[in-house]
């Protein structure tokens, strides 16, 4: 449990948290030397140009029009004049405007589903964020000072919003804004919530630090390197990661083979019930078990690097392990995850008992799981890898007694020589069947 909230805060902390708290540290109005003052200056432009080249090259519209946007309020806060007693409403309903529709957009492309620009739903996004400048300027006119005055109308006494200079109704809006998006994250844990939920912050952050001399562009700046380093983030888990479990996938499993040295260990782990509950309950129910046990496996298996390549089962690679270690760690795996309290509430939600306290309804049904583990040992440099993969599956079936043999836990077989294509080789395969 501590390490899943432990990974839960390293989720949310990285890497977005850690670039604010750099901009907090580094974007100070005064005490920088000066050769790092004109890097300062330019690294907008800079965040800017790489975000839209990468959003485009990831056919992300989010990046882009969320860029859009963070470019667009700043430029409106800086190009009107601060100063001045005719300045004064205007420079008001400018920040009461744009600290209204920044958290909604950005909120907007998060709810959305992502389309290509070249679309024609994406043309109509980039043109209604393209408009809202123009919308800008026009309830700045004296003209529509009615109009504009319902944005900075106060619903509570000024008197308790005195810390703030963003009006009620875009606190409003943040707040909205803020509190759905850490829902999104605690649901889905995308990257991108979480970099939206830091890019919320650096905004706010940007509006109250004006009044200090702080520079509101620095702040925009962050804001954008946050969404940007968070979209290479979910790129790098979309590519890299299974999309059910969220442990490494196909591709991550491509480039550790290449990595395991001579002497290695491969396990395969099956979850015993995992057909019999597809079978009886539907697809649904079987992979919500499998994404809620994955992620266990993974956390306990200490010694080992755990994949879901494909099907139900996960492979787990031991380099300089022998079959002997590579069971202690799997023992050590199948206790942890085989405590773990599964129900079906319905017809196809399966949720989790954490607490001895916590109750069960009456018609919950509870889902047991145990599992089953082939390993295959590499013992000279003649056995491939296909041999020895080959060899652990071959023992996860007799483990679960397909072929008329159940293999028990602790028993050890030697695979015989086989012909592959480098020759012929040596593996040791043992086999267990989950209780």
């Amino acid at each position: 449990m501590l390490s899943l909230l432990w990974k839960s805060f390293l989720a949310v902390v990285f890497p977005g948290g850690m670039i604010f708290l750099l901009a907090i540290g580094f974007l100070r109005p005064q005490g920088l030397p000066m050769w790092l003052q004109q890097p300062i200056v330019a690294l907008p432009y800079i965040v800017l140009t790489f975000g839209l080249i990468f959003g485009w090259y990831f056919s992300s519209s989010r990046m882009i029009l969320s860029l859009l946007v963070l470019a667009l309020a700043d430029r409106s806060l800086v190009l009107f004049p601060t100063t001045g007693a005719d300045q004064e409403s205007v420079n008001q309903t400018i920040i009461a405007i744009t600290a209204f529709l920044v958290p909604l957009n950005l909120l907007a492309f998060s709810i959305l589903k992502e389309d290509s620009l070249s679309t024609l739903r994406g043309l109509a996004r980039a043109v209604l964020v393209l408009v809202q400048p123009f919308l800008l300027l026009w309830l700045c006119l004296p003209d529509q000072h009615d109009l504009a005055a319902s944005f900075t109308r106060e619903y509570i006494p000024s008197l308790y919003m005195e810390w703030t200079p963003i009006p009620q109704l875009a606190l409003f809006a943040f707040a909205t804004a803020l509190l759905l998006h850490v829902i999104r994250f605690a649901l889905h844990r995308d990257p991108l919530e979480g970099g939206a939920i830091w890019t919320l912050v650096a905004i706010f952050v940007a509006y109250h630090t004006i009044r200090y001399g702080w520079q509101p562009t620095n702040f925009f700046m962050a804001a954008g390197l946050i969404l940007f380093a968070t979209l290479l983030q979910s790129f790098y888990q979309q590519t890299y990661r299974d999309e059910l479990t969220g442990i490494p996938g196909r591709l991550a499993y491509d480039e550790a083979i290449g990595q395991l040295g001579k002497r290695f260990s491969v396990a395969v782990i099956g979850i015993d019930q995992l057909t019999l509950y597809a079978n009886t309950h539907g697809k649904p129910v079987s992979e919500q078990i499998l994404k809620r046990v994955a992620p266990r496996v993974q956390a306990a298996c200490a010694e080992g690097q755990v994949f879901r390549t494909t099907g139900e089962e996960l492979t787990v690679l031991f380099p300089g392990k022998s079959t002997t270690e590579a069971l202690s760690t799997l023992e050590t795996v199948r206790k942890t995850t085989e405590a773990i309290e599964l129900f079906l509430r319905g017809r196809d939600r399966v949720w989790e008992k954490q607490r001895a306290t916590q109750k069960t309804g009456s018609r919950d049904r509870a889902l047991p799981i145990t599992l089953s583990r082939g390993v295959a040992e590499k013992l000279n440099d003649s056995a491939t890898l296909t041999l020895v993969i080959k060899s652990a599956y071959r023992a996860l079936y007799e483990a679960k007694g397909i072929g008329g043999n159940v293999v028990k836990r602790g028993l050890e077989a030697v695979a015989p020589a086989r012909r592959s294509h480098a020759g012929s080789g040596r593996v040791v395969a043992s086999g267990e069947y989950g209780t």
